[in-house]
Formats: structure tokens, sequence, C-alpha cells
């Protein structure tokens, strides 16, 4: 009841706000404001008193998260244009692929030159094998830890001149295999028939520790013990 009563007072003073405006006021404008002026007035008047006129505030309602499965796809690496050595479909054509003008170290010159003067005049599986029992020892507790120690171990290789090693002729054809074998047998590249080999002797002597060995091969002039 008291709420009809309000809007009939609304009605009442807005209708009077317009007449008055209409027989006061000559221009448009003018009315139009002072009937602005009287809805505004009649609209605080229903307001109850005290009470703020505020706008409802937003409700955050949280979006329940979603998870996507996916698999994780790792990118390959672009394959490399540098040819595999081990691709090559014999010994002697994995010797010809190898970059001897490319500098060596100490290490691999010593490998080297144990190759050049034990086994040069050997086929190459013989010099391989000689290669292979050098990088065994660097590997082995009994023997010292690099091939420069190996092939420099008192009483060895016969061809060492105490802890200096001859002058290797390096512009022949018989060192440039003897570089290749000793990259080929450092790196792993091919299978040497020699395979765990330790020790070693020409065939021609036979040395009184080659009883208590296990032989493995003979290759040429050499035969191979573990």
């Amino acid at each position: 009841m008291i709420e009809l009563m309000k809007r009939k007072a609304f009605t009442s003073v807005a209708l009077a706000a317009m007449a008055a405006a209409t027989f006061t006021l000559p221009g448009v404008d003018g009315a139009a404001v002072l009937a602005q002026s009287a809805m505004a007035s009649a609209s605080e008047q229903l307001a109850p008193s005290g009470a703020a006129q505020e706008a409802p505030a937003a409700e955050l309602v949280p979006e329940t998260p979603v998870f996507v499965s996916e698999p994780v796809v790792q990118p390959l690496p672009e394959p490399s244009e540098t040819p595999v050595l081990t691709e090559a479909g014999s010994l002697s054509e994995l010797v010809g692929m190898v970059d001897t003008a490319a500098p060596m170290g100490e290490e691999l010159r010593c490998l080297a030159g144990a190759v050049y003067f034990e086994a040069r005049g050997e086929p190459l599986d013989g010099q391989l094998a000689v290669a292979q029992v050098i990088v065994n020892r660097a590997g082995d507790t009994r023997f010292p830890a690099s091939y420069c120690g190996v092939v420099r171990q008192k009483g060895q290789f016969s061809f060492m001149r105490g802890q200096r090693m001859p002058k290797i002729r390096k512009g022949t054809a018989a060192w440039t295999r003897a570089v290749a074998i000793a990259e080929i047998a450092d790196k792993g590249l091919w299978e040497s028939e020699a395979s765990d080999a330790v020790y070693f002797h020409a065939k021609y002597v036979r040395p009184a520790w080659s009883r208590r060995k296990t032989r493995l091969a003979q290759i040429d002039t050499h035969i191979f013990y573990r």
C-alpha cells in the first residue's frame, strides 16, 4: 500500500513539473531540463533513505581446467652429410676413406709409428691386429694407460731405441697406411681378428710366456694371445 502511494506521488510530481515547464519556459530545451530535474527528484523520493544505489557486482565463476594429454614429439636431428666410415665394404676400402692428411696428436703418432715399424710389411688385417694389441693394452690396468706409454714400455718393442722411436719416412705409402690403420683402431671402426689380444710375437720365435697364454689368431707372420 505504501509502495502504491509512493508511485502515485511520483507520477503527480512528474506531471506537475512537466506542466510547469511547458507554461513557464518558452523553449523546449528549458522544459526538458525541468522535466529531467523533476524525474530525478521523484526518484530520490522513492529510494529508501540512506540506501546506496550500486550496480550488482559481477560474479566470477572459475573455469574448470581442461587437461589435454598429447604425446611429446622429439624432433629428429638432421642427417649428417659426413660419410660414415664403417659403411666400407672391406678394410682396404676403409683405409682409403680415412683422411690421413688431418693433423695427428702425439698418441696417434705413437700408435701409427708402432704399426709402421712392427707391421708395415704385413697385410692390412695384420697391421690392424698389431694396432689392436696396443689399444687393448692402453685399456688394461696391467699396462701403461696411453699408446705412447705402451710403445715406450721397456723390452716390449724391438724397434724402439730406449724411449725414442726411429725416424719415420712420412712421405711413403707405408706411412699413409699406418696412419689410416691407427685411426681405424683408435676409433674401433673395424673389427680385428686379434679381438681382445694383449700379446703377440713373430711366428719364427717361441717365447716361454706364450705357453701360459690363450692363442687367438695367427695373421701372416704374427701370432696373437690374451
